[in-house]
């Protein structure tokens, strides 16, 4: 069965609004990348709520000035105000002071942490605005999600990073759908088709995961029509994130 976007795209749009009314909710607040993901989120929820009830974020954290660039389109695009918070020197701040503290590290065993820290930082840093808003305006201001359905199955997002947020509209979505989505919403093509990249290493999601985001799908269409080979690749990204997804807690006995 064919896609239809213009039905889950009102349908997503029909879950906020819901969500929104039942619980009495303000607004939305994003961190904006320049990227197809998080621009078809503030596409949707402006739909939703209002560009006036949408506070979109750039938060640059030694990042290309490409990202920032297209944040605007997308944000100017829709009618959004776009705040920057740029994080790079409290980046800058935390990692000098764990060399201080901790002495000093090879450049390469620090690359993970270093790439993870910005997410966390940013994730901090949206929840500020939306505390900061949620007084200012007189209603709760939510976190808006933007992980797609093929990273959120292989794990690719920073624990305690990108991850965390109060709402999620494409989640059950693969890339190619929400592009979809994206198409119908009118998102600015330079935003839309850009190559998906997590703007922290350097490399293009692809690169960094080692299968296309087409693979990714086609896995969970159906796994069997894929190369032997690739699906082994996706199933041990798939089984080496689980510990992303739930927190192994002890109960005492009953």
């Amino acid at each position: 069965m064919s896609f239809d976007a213009k039905r889950e795209t009102e349908n997503i749009v029909e879950f906020v609004r819901d969500y929104y009314k039942k619980n009495n909710l303000g607004g939305a607040v994003l961190g904006i990348s320049g990227g197809k993901d998080s621009g078809i989120v503030l596409a949707i929820l402006v739909k939703a709520l209002g560009k006036e009830n949408v506070v979109g974020l750039t938060l640059p954290c030694h990042s290309l000035k490409q990202d920032k660039d297209l944040a605007h389109v997308v944000a100017e695009h829709y009618g959004v105000k776009l705040y920057n918070l740029d994080l790079t020197a409290a980046f800058d701040a935390f990692t000098g002071a764990v060399k201080e503290g901790f002495g000093e590290v090879e450049e390469s065993c620090l690359k993970d942490s270093d790439i993870n820290l910005k997410p966390r930082l940013r994730m901090a840093s949206v929840y500020y605005y939306a505390a900061m808003l949620s007084k200012v305006r007189g209603k709760p201001y939510l976190v808006a999600g933007t992980s797609n359905k093929c990273e959120l199955f292989v794990g690719y997002f920073t624990k305690g990073g990108d991850n965390v947020h109060d709402i999620a509209t494409i989640a059950d979505f693969t890339v190619s759908e929400v592009i979809q989505i994206g198409e119908y919403l009118g998102v600015p093509k330079e935003v839309l088709y850009r190559t998906p990249s997590d703007g922290l290493s350097g490399m293009s999601d692809e690169d960094k995961l080692g299968v296309k985001y087409a693979q990714i799908e086609q896995y969970l269409e159906d796994k069997e029509k894929l190369d032997p080979e690739v699906r082994a690749k996706i199933e041990k990204l798939h089984n080496s994130t689980r510990h992303k997804f739930s927190i192994p807690t002890y109960r005492q006995d009953s």
